[in-house]
Protein backbone atom coordinates (compact mmCIF):
# COMPACT_ATOMS: atom_id res chain seq x y z
CA UNK A 1 0.00 0.00 0.00
CA UNK A 2 1.84 3.27 -1.24
CA UNK A 3 -0.59 5.70 0.34
CA UNK A 4 -1.00 6.66 4.13
CA UNK A 5 -2.45 3.61 6.21
CA UNK A 6 -5.41 5.09 7.70
CA UNK A 7 -5.48 4.33 11.89
CA UNK A 8 -8.20 1.43 11.57
CA UNK A 9 -8.25 -0.07 8.70
CA UNK A 10 -11.16 -3.18 8.06
CA UNK A 11 -10.26 -5.87 5.61
CA UNK A 12 -13.23 -5.13 3.74
CA UNK A 13 -12.92 -1.73 3.03
CA UNK A 14 -9.51 -2.21 1.92
CA UNK A 15 -10.80 -4.85 -0.52
CA UNK A 16 -13.39 -2.57 -1.59
CA UNK A 17 -10.67 -0.21 -2.18
CA UNK A 18 -8.77 -2.76 -4.69
CA UNK A 19 -6.59 -3.54 -2.45
CA UNK A 20 -5.90 -7.65 -2.10
CA UNK A 21 -5.25 -9.66 1.03
CA UNK A 22 -1.62 -10.23 -0.23
CA UNK A 23 -0.64 -6.58 -0.26
CA UNK A 24 -2.25 -6.36 3.27
CA UNK A 25 -0.46 -9.74 4.27
CA UNK A 26 2.69 -7.43 2.95
CA UNK A 27 1.93 -4.04 5.00
CA UNK A 28 1.97 -6.48 7.99
CA UNK A 29 5.12 -7.70 7.53
CA UNK A 30 6.70 -4.62 7.15
CA UNK A 31 5.35 -2.92 9.63
CA UNK A 32 3.13 -0.72 8.17
CA UNK A 33 0.16 -2.55 9.56
CA UNK A 34 -0.63 -4.43 12.98
CA UNK A 35 -3.44 -6.80 12.97
CA UNK A 36 -5.83 -6.19 15.60
CA UNK A 37 -8.41 -9.20 15.17
CA UNK A 38 -9.21 -10.98 11.94
CA UNK A 39 -10.19 -8.85 9.74
CA UNK A 40 -9.37 -5.16 11.44
CA UNK A 41 -6.08 -3.69 11.74
CA UNK A 42 -4.20 -0.47 13.05
CA UNK A 43 -1.82 1.31 11.48
CA UNK A 44 1.60 0.18 13.19
CA UNK A 45 2.42 3.76 14.38
CA UNK A 46 -0.78 3.98 16.22
CA UNK A 47 -0.32 0.45 17.44
CA UNK A 48 3.11 0.71 18.81
CA UNK A 49 2.05 4.22 20.64
CA UNK A 50 -0.73 2.92 22.57
CA UNK A 51 -1.01 1.02 26.03
CA UNK A 52 -2.65 -2.12 27.02
CA UNK A 53 -5.92 -0.47 28.51
CA UNK A 54 -6.12 1.65 25.19
CA UNK A 55 -4.97 -1.23 22.53
CA UNK A 56 -8.06 -3.20 24.37
CA UNK A 57 -10.41 -0.07 23.79
CA UNK A 58 -9.82 -0.70 19.87
CA UNK A 59 -10.19 -3.82 20.09
CA UNK A 60 -13.99 -3.79 22.15
CA UNK A 61 -14.36 -1.09 19.37
CA UNK A 62 -13.71 -3.56 16.00
CA UNK A 63 -15.16 -6.51 18.04
CA UNK A 64 -18.59 -5.20 19.19
CA UNK A 65 -20.07 -4.64 15.60
CA UNK A 66 -19.93 -8.57 15.26
CA UNK A 67 -22.06 -9.41 19.00
CA UNK A 68 -25.41 -9.04 19.48
CA UNK A 69 -27.09 -6.44 20.18
CA UNK A 70 -28.26 -7.25 23.56
CA UNK A 71 -24.32 -7.75 24.42
CA UNK A 72 -23.45 -5.45 27.46
CA UNK A 73 -19.51 -4.87 27.83
CA UNK A 74 -18.36 -6.28 30.85
CA UNK A 75 -15.30 -7.86 33.76
CA UNK A 76 -12.43 -5.73 32.64
CA UNK A 77 -13.17 -4.43 29.23
CA UNK A 78 -15.83 -2.39 31.14
CA UNK A 79 -13.05 -1.45 33.29
CA UNK A 80 -11.62 -0.10 30.40
CA UNK A 81 -14.26 1.67 29.17
CA UNK A 82 -14.93 3.25 32.72
CA UNK A 83 -11.26 4.48 32.44
CA UNK A 84 -10.10 2.42 35.67
CA UNK A 85 -6.48 0.89 36.15
CA UNK A 86 -6.36 -2.62 34.78
CA UNK A 87 -3.10 -3.89 36.49
CA UNK A 88 -3.11 -7.83 36.13
CA UNK A 89 -6.08 -7.65 34.63
CA UNK A 90 -5.66 -10.15 31.31
CA UNK A 91 -6.51 -7.82 27.87
CA UNK A 92 -6.77 -10.35 25.36
CA UNK A 93 -10.41 -10.72 25.32
CA UNK A 94 -13.46 -8.54 24.87
CA UNK A 95 -15.63 -9.60 27.86
CA UNK A 96 -19.46 -8.84 27.39
CA UNK A 97 -22.36 -10.28 29.04
CA UNK A 98 -26.33 -11.16 28.02
CA UNK A 99 -28.91 -11.23 30.74
CA UNK A 100 -29.61 -14.80 30.00
CA UNK A 101 -29.14 -18.35 32.08
CA UNK A 102 -26.80 -20.06 29.71
CA UNK A 103 -25.26 -20.09 26.44
CA UNK A 104 -21.89 -18.47 27.29
CA UNK A 105 -18.80 -19.24 25.32
CA UNK A 106 -15.18 -18.11 24.74
CA UNK A 107 -13.42 -17.71 21.72
CA UNK A 108 -9.63 -16.55 20.59
CA UNK A 109 -11.18 -12.58 21.27
CA UNK A 110 -14.22 -12.92 23.04
CA UNK A 111 -15.67 -14.25 26.21
CA UNK A 112 -19.22 -13.70 26.13
CA UNK A 113 -20.75 -14.26 29.73
CA UNK A 114 -24.70 -15.41 30.28
CA UNK A 115 -25.83 -14.05 33.70
CA UNK A 116 -28.41 -11.87 35.52
CA UNK A 117 -28.13 -8.43 34.43
CA UNK A 118 -30.81 -6.05 35.86
CA UNK A 119 -31.30 -2.58 34.40
CA UNK A 120 -29.68 -0.76 37.60
CA UNK A 121 -26.35 -2.44 36.56
CA UNK A 122 -26.14 -1.68 32.63
CA UNK A 123 -25.24 2.67 31.52
CA UNK A 124 -24.00 4.09 28.54
CA UNK A 125 -20.48 5.38 28.01
CA UNK A 126 -19.84 7.12 24.58
CA UNK A 127 -22.75 5.27 22.95
CA UNK A 128 -21.45 1.95 24.38
CA UNK A 129 -24.12 -0.15 26.83
CA UNK A 130 -21.49 -1.16 29.85
CA UNK A 131 -22.04 -2.80 33.16
CA UNK A 132 -21.97 -0.08 35.75
CA UNK A 133 -18.61 0.32 38.31
CA UNK A 134 -20.70 -0.82 40.93
CA UNK A 135 -21.23 -4.25 39.00
CA UNK A 136 -17.64 -4.25 37.34
CA UNK A 137 -16.21 -4.35 40.87
CA UNK A 138 -18.53 -7.18 41.98
CA UNK A 139 -17.52 -9.43 38.33
CA UNK A 140 -13.72 -8.50 38.56
CA UNK A 141 -13.77 -10.02 41.96
CA UNK A 142 -15.70 -13.13 41.15
CA UNK A 143 -13.56 -13.94 38.38
CA UNK A 144 -10.11 -12.21 39.18
CA UNK A 145 -7.22 -12.94 41.53
CA UNK A 146 -7.58 -11.31 45.13
CA UNK A 147 -4.73 -8.72 45.07
CA UNK A 148 -6.16 -7.57 41.16
CA UNK A 149 -9.49 -7.38 42.31
CA UNK A 150 -8.40 -5.44 45.22
CA UNK A 151 -6.69 -2.75 43.37
CA UNK A 152 -9.66 -2.58 40.59
CA UNK A 153 -12.25 -2.46 43.19
CA UNK A 154 -10.54 0.47 45.07
CA UNK A 155 -10.20 2.33 42.27
CA UNK A 156 -13.62 1.98 41.19
CA UNK A 157 -15.50 3.05 44.69
CA UNK A 158 -13.05 5.54 45.13
CA UNK A 159 -13.74 6.90 41.09
CA UNK A 160 -17.33 6.41 41.47
CA UNK A 161 -17.83 7.73 45.29
CA UNK A 162 -19.33 4.04 46.10
CA UNK A 163 -20.09 2.86 49.08
CA UNK A 164 -18.51 -0.92 49.07
CA UNK A 165 -22.32 -2.19 49.85
CA UNK A 166 -22.74 -0.84 46.46
CA UNK A 167 -20.55 -3.86 44.82
CA UNK A 168 -22.53 -6.52 47.60
CA UNK A 169 -25.27 -5.43 46.23
CA UNK A 170 -24.04 -5.96 42.72
CA UNK A 171 -22.97 -9.24 43.03
CA UNK A 172 -26.39 -10.62 44.84
CA UNK A 173 -26.94 -12.03 41.57
CA UNK A 174 -23.85 -14.83 41.94
CA UNK A 175 -24.73 -16.08 45.14
CA UNK A 176 -24.93 -19.20 43.99
CA UNK A 177 -22.08 -18.97 41.21
CA UNK A 178 -18.30 -20.03 40.92
CA UNK A 179 -16.64 -17.49 42.76
CA UNK A 180 -19.15 -16.02 44.77
CA UNK A 181 -16.85 -16.88 48.26
CA UNK A 182 -13.71 -14.96 46.67
CA UNK A 183 -15.86 -12.30 45.55
CA UNK A 184 -17.13 -11.60 49.12
CA UNK A 185 -13.56 -11.78 50.32
CA UNK A 186 -12.31 -9.20 47.93
CA UNK A 187 -15.14 -7.00 48.72
CA UNK A 188 -14.63 -7.27 52.39
CA UNK A 189 -11.20 -6.18 52.21
CA UNK A 190 -12.00 -3.22 49.10
CA UNK A 191 -10.99 0.37 50.59
CA UNK A 192 -11.72 3.66 48.55
CA UNK A 193 -8.94 5.14 50.27
CA UNK A 194 -6.67 3.66 48.86
CA UNK A 195 -5.25 5.99 46.07
CA UNK A 196 -3.13 3.90 43.31
CA UNK A 197 -3.05 0.50 42.45
CA UNK A 198 0.88 0.75 44.40
CA UNK A 199 -1.38 1.64 47.33
CA UNK A 200 -4.05 -1.57 47.35
CA UNK A 201 -1.08 -3.50 46.38
CA UNK A 202 0.78 -2.09 49.44
CA UNK A 203 -1.92 -2.52 51.96
CA UNK A 204 -2.93 -6.22 50.63
CA UNK A 205 0.86 -7.13 51.44
CA UNK A 206 1.10 -5.68 54.71
CA UNK A 207 -1.95 -7.21 56.08
CA UNK A 208 -0.58 -10.79 54.47
CA UNK A 209 2.58 -9.46 57.01
CA UNK A 210 0.36 -9.20 59.96
CA UNK A 211 -0.03 -5.30 60.18
CA UNK A 212 -3.07 -3.15 60.74
CA UNK A 213 -2.26 0.02 58.94
CA UNK A 214 -4.30 3.41 59.11
CA UNK A 215 -4.45 4.53 56.09
CA UNK A 216 -4.63 8.60 54.41
CA UNK A 217 -3.74 9.69 58.55
CA UNK A 218 -3.10 13.08 58.73
CA UNK A 219 -0.34 13.93 61.26
CA UNK A 220 -0.22 17.32 63.10
CA UNK A 221 2.71 18.42 65.51
CA UNK A 222 2.39 19.70 69.49
CA UNK A 223 0.90 23.08 67.86
CA UNK A 224 -1.76 21.77 65.78
CA UNK A 225 0.31 22.31 62.64
CA UNK A 226 -0.34 19.79 59.53
CA UNK A 227 2.18 17.87 58.98
CA UNK A 228 1.37 16.01 56.30
CA UNK A 229 -1.26 12.82 55.21
CA UNK A 230 0.54 9.73 54.91
CA UNK A 231 -0.16 6.22 53.11
CA UNK A 232 -0.01 4.14 56.17
CA UNK A 233 0.19 4.41 59.91
CA UNK A 234 0.82 1.68 61.69
CA UNK A 235 -0.06 3.12 64.80
CA UNK A 236 1.74 0.55 67.70
CA UNK A 237 4.93 0.65 65.96
CA UNK A 238 5.30 3.88 65.59
CA UNK A 239 5.92 4.03 61.77
CA UNK A 240 4.59 6.04 58.99
CA UNK A 241 4.86 3.59 55.77
CA UNK A 242 4.68 5.29 52.72
CA UNK A 243 4.78 3.92 48.92
CA UNK A 244 6.95 5.69 46.60
CA UNK A 245 5.32 5.22 42.77
CA UNK A 246 6.64 6.99 40.03
CA UNK A 247 4.21 9.42 40.38
CA UNK A 248 4.48 10.18 43.79
CA UNK A 249 5.59 13.34 43.83
CA UNK A 250 3.26 14.41 41.05
CA UNK A 251 0.61 15.20 43.22
CA UNK A 252 2.50 17.30 45.43
CA UNK A 253 3.06 19.79 42.62
CA UNK A 254 1.44 23.07 43.20
CA UNK A 255 1.69 25.82 40.11
CA UNK A 256 4.89 26.95 39.10
CA UNK A 257 6.58 24.22 41.37
CA UNK A 258 9.44 21.79 39.79
CA UNK A 259 9.49 18.36 40.42
CA UNK A 260 12.45 18.57 42.17
CA UNK A 261 11.09 21.49 44.61
CA UNK A 262 8.32 18.54 45.32
CA UNK A 263 11.23 16.12 46.31
CA UNK A 264 12.22 18.95 48.42
CA UNK A 265 9.20 20.03 50.13
CA UNK A 266 8.55 16.10 50.75
CA UNK A 267 11.76 15.69 52.63
CA UNK A 268 11.12 18.55 54.48
CA UNK A 269 7.51 16.80 54.98
CA UNK A 270 9.41 13.84 56.04
CA UNK A 271 11.64 15.50 58.37
CA UNK A 272 9.02 17.00 60.57
CA UNK A 273 7.37 14.05 61.04
CA UNK A 274 10.59 12.12 62.18
CA UNK A 275 10.88 15.64 64.27
CA UNK A 276 7.63 14.56 66.21
CA UNK A 277 9.09 10.76 67.28
CA UNK A 278 7.41 9.00 63.89
CA UNK A 279 9.87 6.81 61.77
CA UNK A 280 9.22 6.32 58.16
CA UNK A 281 9.33 3.48 56.20
CA UNK A 282 9.87 3.71 52.38
CA UNK A 283 9.35 1.03 49.63
CA UNK A 284 8.73 1.23 45.57
CA UNK A 285 6.76 -1.06 43.07
CA UNK A 286 9.21 -3.56 42.98
CA UNK A 287 9.69 -3.93 46.62
CA UNK A 288 5.51 -5.13 45.71
CA UNK A 289 6.60 -8.57 44.46
CA UNK A 290 9.28 -8.93 47.59
CA UNK A 291 7.04 -8.14 50.67
CA UNK A 292 9.63 -9.80 52.78
CA UNK A 293 11.55 -6.24 51.77
CA UNK A 294 8.83 -4.36 53.43
CA UNK A 295 8.00 -6.45 55.80
CA UNK A 296 12.51 -5.88 57.28
CA UNK A 297 12.28 -2.42 56.22
CA UNK A 298 9.32 -1.97 58.72
CA UNK A 299 10.99 -4.14 61.52
CA UNK A 300 13.97 -2.33 61.25
CA UNK A 301 11.86 1.01 61.62
CA UNK A 302 9.70 -0.13 64.63
CA UNK A 303 13.02 -1.14 66.29
CA UNK A 304 14.88 2.07 65.82
CA UNK A 305 11.65 3.50 68.02
CA UNK A 306 12.29 1.19 71.20
CA UNK A 307 12.45 2.66 74.34
CA UNK A 308 11.05 5.96 72.72
CA UNK A 309 8.38 8.36 74.40
CA UNK A 310 5.22 7.62 71.88
CA UNK A 311 5.41 9.98 69.08
CA UNK A 312 4.06 14.26 69.89
CA UNK A 313 0.84 15.36 68.28
CA UNK A 314 -2.02 14.43 67.24
CA UNK A 315 -3.37 11.67 64.64
CA UNK A 316 -6.46 12.43 62.53
CA UNK A 317 -7.89 9.70 60.74
CA UNK A 318 -10.74 10.01 57.88
CA UNK A 319 -14.29 9.72 58.97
Amino acid sequence: MSEPTPTVLRRRDALARGYTDGELRATCRNGGLRRLRPGTYLSGDVFAALDAAELHHELIRATLPGVSADAVVSHQSAAVLHGLPVWALPLDRVHVTRDRSGGGKRTRHLHSHSAPLPTADVVRRNGIAVTSIARTVADLCRTMPFEAAVAVGDAGLRAAKLPVTAAADALAYAERRPGHPAARRALDFIDARSESVGESRSRVALTALGFEPELQASLLDADGRFLGRVDFLLVAAGVVGEFDGKIKYGKYLRDGQSPGDAVFAEKQREDSIRDMGWEVARWTWRDLSNPTVIDARIRRARRRREGRPRPLGTVLLPS
